[in-house]
C-alpha cells in the first residue's frame, strides 16, 4: 500500500467525528412518560421523544438514571440518543416487541434477509445520527432467544431456518443501521446480545469509539459488524464475544467496503479476533488495521478471506499482539460463489507477535467454538489461494510467533512426499482449519505470488517433526532475515515454486521437491 494512500485514508475518518452536528436541545424519556422500573414497555414513550426531536431539527434523547424496557426504536435524522451514568436501556424478551421494519423502498436488495429487519435500536436512511453516554444498553439476549426457541418448539411461531437452535434470521440484533450517513457509537456499554451485536451496512462516515461490548449471552454474537459501508472509524473498543469481534462483511457485489481503521483495540472471541468475511461478494479495500490485543481466542487474531467473487486490495495490518490464540493471521483467496473468482492483492502484515497454545484458548468460555471434527497436530499460518487464482504481493515483516510444538505422527501426518494430498477445498467455507493436517508447523503457503517474508522468528516449546515452510505453487518468494530453532534441518520446502530469492544464511534449511 503506498504511503500516499493511507495517509488519504486517515485524513477521510478523521474527517467523520466532525461531520456531526451538536445540538443543545435535550428531550428527557422521562417527560414522554417512561418509566425507569425495569417492567414497563417503554418503546411508545422513547419512540414519541426521537419523533419530537427530529421534527424539531434534532436534539439529544436523554436516558437518565434507570433501567428502561423497550422494543425496537426507529432512531432518526439529527437525533443522538444519549445514556447517563447508570442509565440501563433493556431489550424486551418478548419476540413480539420487535416488528419487522418496512424496507420496500429500499434502494438495493438486502442479502440479510429478515435479520436484517429485526433490531432494539433501527436506524434507516437517516443521517447525523448517535449512541452516546456511559450507561449500558442491555438485550437480554439469552431470554430473547430462549423464548424465540420455545415459541418454535410449541408450534406458534415456526422458523423454517431453524437448525439446533433459532437461526439468526429471527433473533434480533440490538444496534442496525442502513443506508445511514454520519454515525457515532461512542462511550457506551453493550451486553447480552441475541444475535449479532451491531451491523452498519451500506452506510458511510462511521465512528465507533471507546465501545465495552461482551455478548457471549448466544450464539452468532459478533461483536461489531461494517458490511459494504465507507469511511469507518473503530478506536479503542474493548470487545468480549463468543463469536467473531470485530468483522467486515460484503453481501453486494457492486458495493464493497473502503477507507476503515480498526485501531487500538482489545478483543477477545470465540472465532475470530479482526476477520473479512466469510461475505465477501463485493469487497474490502484501503483497510488498517493497528494496534490490537487479541487474547483467548480459538480461532485467528486476523482473518481475511475473500470467497464470493469479491476483492481484498490494499491492507495494511501492522502491531498486533495476539496471546493464547488458535491462530496468528489467515489469508485465503477462494471460490465459494460468484461467476469467477475474485483477487487478493497488497497485503501488508508487520510487527506482529503471537503465541498459540497447545489446547483451546477459548476453554472458559460458556459457548465455544465448534471443535475440529478430524485429529490434528498444532496448524500453521495459512496463505492460500487456489489454482490460478494467486494471492498477490504479500509482505510479511518483522514477525515473531510461539509455536507450541508436541506434535505426534500418531496423532496425524501429512508427509511433505504428499503435498499433492492437501485439499484445495476450492468452494468450502474459509477457515485456517480447512484443509486438515498440513505438512508445516509455521507458515503453509499455496498459489501465491510475490510473498516477502523478512524479520520472522518462529519459536517451538517443544518439539515438531514437521518443516517450519511449506510453498506449494509459490512464484517470487523473498526471504529476508529469518530465524528458527538451530537444532533443525530442511526448515524450508520448495514445491513447483520459481524466482525465489533467499538471504545466504538459511540456504542450508531449504529443499526443493
Amino acid at each position: 500500500m503506498s504511503k500516499k494512500t493511507t495517509i488519504r485514508g486517515y485524513l477521510l475518518v478523521c474527517l467523520i467525528s466532525i461531520a456531526f452536528t451538536d445540538s443543545f436541545a435535550q428531550y428527557n424519556i422521562i417527560s414522554f412518560g417512561a418509566k425507569a422500573d425495569g417492567k414497563t414497555l417503554n418503546t411508545q414513550a422513547i419512540q414519541k421523544a426521537i419523533d419530537e426531536a427530529s421534527a424539531k431539527g434534532g436534539g439529544k434523547v436523554i436516558f437518565p438514571k434507570g433501567r428502561f424496557l423497550s422494543g425496537t426504536l426507529l432512531l432518526k435524522s439529527g437525533v443522538e440518543l444519549f445514556l447517563e451514568k447508570d442509565a440501563i436501556l433493556l431489550g424486551s424478551s418478548n419476540p413480539a416487541d420487535y416488528p419487522k421494519i418496512d424496507l420496500s423502498d429500499t434502494k438495493v436488495s438486502t442479502k440479510t434477509d429478515d435479520n436484517s429487519k429485526l433490531a432494539l435500536i433501527w436506524a434507516y436512511r437517516a443521517k447525523n445520527i448517535g449512541i452516546s453516554g456511559v450507561g449500558t444498553i442491555d438485550g437480554q439476549g439469552r431470554g430473547l432467544a430462549l423464548h424465540i426457541d420455545s415459541l418454535h418448539h410449541t408450534g406458534a411461531v415456526i422458523d423454517p431456518n431453524y437448525r439446533r437452535r433459532p437461526s439468526e434470521t429471527v433473533r434480533p440484533k440490538i444496534i442496525n443501521m442502513l443506508e445511514c450517513e454520519h454515525i457515532k457509537v461512542e462511550g457506551i456499554t453493550i451486553i447480552n446480545s441475541a444475535s449479532w451485536v451491531q451491523t452498519y451496512e451500506l452506510s458511510a462516515d462511521i465512528s465507533i469509539k471507546n465501545l465495552k461490548v461482551n455478548s457471549t449471552a448466544y450464539w452468532n454474537n459478533d461483536g461489531i459488524n461494517i458490511t459494504d459501508s465507507k469511511n469507518v472509524i473503530i478506536e479503542n473498543c474493548d470487545v468480549n464475544a463468543a463469536d467473531d469481534g470485530i468483522t467486515l462483511k460484503s453481501y453486494f457485489p457492486d458495493k464493497y467496503s473502503d477507507n476503515v481503521v480498526i485501531r487500538n483495540c482489545k478483543v477477545r472471541s470465540s472465532a475470530s479476533a479482526v476477520k473479512f468475511g466469510t461475505a465477501s461478494f463485493g469487497g474490502f479495500k484501503n483497510v488498517v488495521i493497528e494496534n490490537i490485543y487479541v487474547y483467548d481466542t480459538y480461532r485467528s487474531a486476523v482473518a481475511l478471506e475473500a470467497v464470493d467473487g469479491g476483492f481484498i486490495e490494499n491492507i495494511t495490518v501492522k502491531n498486533i499482539t495476539a496471546v493464547n490464540t488458535g491462530n496468528a493471521f489467515f489469508l485465503r483467496l477462494g471460490h465459494r460463489a460468484g461467476e469467477r473468482a475474485g483477487y487478493f492483492k497488497n497485503v501488508s502484515i508487520k510487527n506482529v507477535k503471537a503465541q498459540i497454545p497447545f489446547g483451546r484458548p477459548d476453554i472458559n468460555y460458556d459457548l465455544r467454538g465448534p471443535a475440529l471434527d478430524y485429529f490434528h497436530n498444532i496448524h500453521p499460518v495459512v496463505i492460500a489461494g487456489i489454482p490460478d487464482s494467486y494471492i498477490q504481493d504479500i509482505t510479511i515483516e518483522n514477525v515473531e510467533i510461539t509455536y507450541p510444538g508436541r506434535a505426534s505422527k500418531a496423532m496425524a501426518y501429512m508427509p511433505i512426499w504428499r503435498l499433492d494430498a492437501v485439499p484445495e477445498k476450492i468452494n468450502s467455507y474459509p477457515e485456517y482449519t480447512m484443509f486438515g493436517e498440513l505438512p508445516s508447523w509455521g507458515f503453509y503457503v499455496r498459489h501465491a505470488n510475490g510473498i516477502l517474508f523478512k524479520n520472522v522468528k518462529l519459536n517451538l516449546e517443544n518439539s515438531d517433526f514437521r518443516p517450519a515452510f511449506v510453498f506449494d505453487d509459490v512464484r517470487n518468494i523473498q526471504i529476508e532475515k529469518i530465524t528458527l530453532p538451530k537444532d533443525k534441518v530442511e526448515q524450508i520446502i520448495l514445491k513447483n515454486s520459481k524466482s525465489t530469492k533467499l538471504d545466504l544464511n538459511i540456504h542450508s534449511f531449504v529443499k526443493e521437491l
